[in-house]
């Protein structure tokens, strides 16, 4: 079950959708942003206009896959992998790089081709490497860029996408306001 190699002294074929990624590693791609992070960025026009979803963690996480189920619940792509980052106006600017734009990849598929906005304000940041573990959990917040933006932890649910996408159209509740009854 490891990785097949071609035999000694032929290449193997590449498919066109790869060579998009061949050459520099894509940290040091050059693009007018400020910086990059290993992050996978959608956005979801909202009635404010885009919102941006950052997603981190380490390799293997599953960046991609939630941005898979993310884009398939009416987000955009912006950014697979290497997601440009930049300050402006208070708030961070998601962006991607040249070379990797409107493609995302899935393990054991391949590269797949993804409706992309060029930019989009950053509204939260998702982390897979830290699991939430309270059920109703206090406000979690990251610096990036000078700018403090709101952290959700990864959530072992099936319906971690959707609660994304409620959390970018709605916000969270804080408290439950009395009610008239």
């Amino acid at each position: 079950m490891g990785r097949e190699y071609p035999p000694r002294g032929r290449r193997a074929r590449q498919p066109p959708a790869w060579r998009a990624l061949r050459g520099r590693p894509a940290a040091v791609i050059r693009s007018p942003v400020s910086g990059l992070i290993h992050g996978t960025a959608v956005a979801f026009e909202t009635g404010r206009g885009l919102a941006g979803v950052l997603i981190t963690g380490r390799p293997g996480a599953g960046k991609s896959e939630l941005a898979l189920e993310l884009i398939a619940m009416g987000a955009w792509l912006v950014s697979d992998d290497q997601t440009g980052v930049q300050a402006r106006d208070g708030s961070v600017i998601l962006s991607a790089p040249p070379r990797l734009r409107g493609l995302v990849e899935m393990r054991g598929v391949g590269l797949l081709r993804a409706e992309t906005v060029e930019a989009a304000p950053l509204v939260v940041l998702v982390d897979l490497d830290s699991p939430e573990t309270v059920r109703l959990p206090e406000p979690h917040w990251h610096f990036l860029e000078g700018c403090r933006v709101p952290v959700l932890r990864k959530c072992e649910s099936r319906a971690f996408a959707a609660a994304i996408r409620q959390y970018v159209r709605f916000g969270i509740v804080q408290e439950i306001e009395d009610r008239p009854q």
